[in-house]
């Protein structure tokens, strides 16, 4: 079993730049799929179909499905990155609360996790 690689995306599925790129080059990301499992990796929109930001309201609604999915694959590592800190320029103050509550099989990156530790 291999670890999954968790990106942050725009929904019409452009990896073109950033971790979506990684994700597509390295992890098996698909082009033109903005959501969810592909290959070992996993895609949170954190942009729309336009490539405008999404609101963090709505970036939350697919964390909280992307957990939903780490608590049914229990037995797979999902590596998450700063997703939404990069090119959609949120802060990870901003972003890290909306993984609290996470399940063991999730690793988050190290500013998140002195965020929430807080």
């Amino acid at each position: 079993m291999a670890d999954v690689y968790v990106f942050g995306s725009n929904l019409a599925g452009r990896h073109g730049a950033g971790s979506a790129l990684h994700a597509r080059t390295y992890f098996g990301a698909q082009y033109g799929n903005g959501i969810g499992r592909q290959g070992n990796s996993y895609a949170i929109p954190t942009k729309d179909h336009e490539l405008r930001v999404l609101p963090l309201h709505r970036i939350k609604k697919y964390v909280d499905d992307f957990l939903q999915y780490a608590i049914e694959h229990y037995y797979e590592s999902f590596n998450v990155v700063e997703i939404g800190c990069g090119l959609a320029g949120y802060t990870p103050d901003q972003i890290a609360p909306l993984f609290r509550g996470h399940c063991g099989n999730v690793n988050l990156p190290e500013r998140f996790k002195v965020i929430l530790d807080k």
